[in-house]
């Protein structure tokens, strides 16, 4: 008994040992060929040789050599489960966590049931008439954390919007009076706009408004706040 449990924990140091220096090179590879990209944990994948990676708000796959990188969502075709987008969620989650409210602009009811985080532009039609009903959200209960995702990118009159809304003294009176199309007065001073975007990229917002719920999932595309507080019920009661 006593040399097979040798012989155990000699295999699993190697087994540790090997996944170490897979992490190590994974590491390392990304480094050199993306060193702008901040890589987060690394750890073997559902699949042999393949280990998942996160990158901000994303998860991406990368082979044990660091040499191939897999882009997608990984499935288990038997239990037709989504396994990225259920680590997915965690990860938003977190990186929302990270960023923290103080960089958002959050419209709060007085009773607060529900929490959203919402990619807002604020020269989108949709999210202009998402704006133009907050009074029902907060009426439903529903936290509104905004961030912003100037789809013209930066240096666009979006992005200068952007920025002057947050330097504005009363940022709330700002966003509504942008979202009706007043154009702010132009300011600058320290923001998170470029943080709202990175963090768009890598939960790949293609479009606005995107909300993101307290568990992490994504609800694209405008909701009316009744829908909206439906959906958000039905995902607090699952576990």
């Amino acid at each position: 008994m006593k040399k097979i449990i040798t012989i155990a924990a000699i295999s699993f140091g190697l087994t540790l040992s090997v996944a170490h220096a897979d992490e190590d090179a994974i590491r390392q590879a990304l480094a050199k060929s993306m060193p702008s990209v901040k890589v987060g944990t690394v750890k073997p994948s559902e699949i042999s040789g393949l280990f998942e990676v996160t990158v901000g708000g994303n998860i991406v796959y990368v082979s044990g050599d660091g040499k191939y990188l897999i882009q997608g969502h990984l499935v288990d075709v038997a239990a037709r489960t989504d396994l990225t987008e259920e680590k997915l969620s965690g990860t938003r989650k977190q990186a929302l966590e990270k960023l923290g409210v103080d960089k958002m602009i959050v419209f709060k009811p007085k009773t607060s049931k529900y929490t959203v985080s919402i990619f807002t532009d604020i020269d989108c039609g949709y999210c202009r008439k998402l704006h133009s009903e907050i009074d029902q959200y907060m009426a439903e209960g529903i936290t509104i954390q905004y961030l912003f995702f100037p789809r013209a990118g930066k240096g666009s009159d979006s992005y200068h919007k952007a920025v002057s809304v947050w330097c504005a003294e009363d940022r709330k009176a700002a966003l509504t009076a942008a979202k009706k199309g007043e154009t702010p007065p132009s300011k600058t001073c320290a923001n998170p706009v470029d943080e709202h975007m990175q963090l768009a990229e890598e939960f790949e917002v293609k479009g606005t408004p995107m909300m993101v719920t307290e568990k992490g999932n994504i609800f694209p595309g405008y909701l009316p706040a009744k829908q909206l507080v439906e959906a958000l019920a039905d995902e607090k009661g699952k576990k």
